[in-house]
């Protein structure tokens, strides 16, 4: 039964952990990445995220821990078979500067003896047929990442791990990176896996996330779930904001007071009504009312404590 449930992850880790000298990187984490997602890992700079990520694709060795790939256990004897069924894009992208984007191309499938016919597909995929023939090393930071990521899609993975995809690139770029990676999941059939520090980023590209701190998964499910944490509240400001949280306190609704609004959790339209009515009907004013919904960052505060980049 275990087995035929690992078919449903595409990456399944149990305890991985690692260690450089004294610091413990990674810490008995458990990624479980669900066939056909889009999964966000996300934390801050420095949280383990690029450690993991190599321990996944057996380019760094774990302490502890297991790595399942595509149903299969990652180690040295089906570790090549495992990746010639995955794409990564780890760190910056590898190129020769002295070479077109295609013949880069070219050389990968030479390494991975793939036919040179994917390689007008992926170009496609990645909207560079018309950069195709110039110089690697005269490409901005976000072709050099689209050629990247067409070298990853050579071999059709059915999992591909990228690094940070959006580092560097402007906003129009981050928008096409963006549509291009919420593609690949129903137009070819694939898992993507995406390492982010940026909370924006995850929340409009991913359907899954894990959030990683200071080595240690303290959140995995699907995206939707974690909006689920967050909680709605009421901004109030009235003529007289001290009677009305009298009145809040006597009615069992816990307030406080922050920037001239009073503030309190927040309840059905019909309740809320019937609250400010209650308040007119005392002879306070009301002035405005606001309903504000916890924010992505909000949400992460609650779990670690620490602010990451919006």
């Amino acid at each position: 039964m275990e087995e035929k449930r690992n078919k449903n992850y595409a990456v399944k880790t149990e305890g991985l952990s690692k260690r450089y000298g004294s610091a413990l990187c990674v810490d008995h984490v458990d990624v479980k990445v669900p066939a056909g997602s889009i999964y966000g890992f996300l934390g801050p700079n420095g949280a383990g995220k690029s450690t993991t990520l190599k321990m996944i694709l057996g380019l760094v060795k774990p302490q502890e821990g297991s790595v399942e790939v595509l149903g299969r256990e990652m180690n040295d004897k089906n570790r090549l078979e495992i990746l010639k069924e995955t794409g990564s894009l780890i760190e910056s992208p590898s190129y020769y500067g002295h070479l077109t984007g295609r013949e880069n191309l070219r050389v990968v499938c030479l390494l991975k003896s793939l036919p040179e016919k994917r390689i007008d597909e992926v170009l496609q995929i990645v909207r560079m047929e018309k950069q195709q023939h110039k110089k690697a090393g005269h490409y901005s930071l976000g072709m050099k990442q689209r050629l990247g990521l067409a070298a990853a899609l050579l071999g059709r993975p059915r999992l591909l791990l990228l690094d940070e995809p959006t580092n560097g690139l402007d906003p129009a770029g981050i928008q096409e990176m963006r549509e291009l990676i919420r593609s690949l999941p129903a137009k070819y059939d694939m898992t993507v896996v995406v390492s982010s520090h940026l909370l924006s980023e995850i929340d409009q590209m991913a359907t899954h996330t894990g959030i990683i701190d200071k080595g240690a998964l303290i959140y995995q499910d699907s995206l939707a779930n974690l909006h689920r944490h967050s909680r709605k509240q009421i901004r109030l400001r009235t003529m007289d904001n001290e009677a009305a949280c009298r009145y809040l306190m006597q009615h069992q609704i816990p307030c406080t007071s922050l920037e001239g609004f009073l503030l309190f959790r927040g309840m059905p339209d019909d309740s809320l009504a019937s609250l400010m009515a209650g308040l007119a009907a005392e002879g306070i004013g009301l002035l405005r009312i606001e309903e504000q919904q916890q924010t992505l960052e909000d949400i992460f505060l609650d779990l670690t404590g620490r602010r990451m980049s919006l």
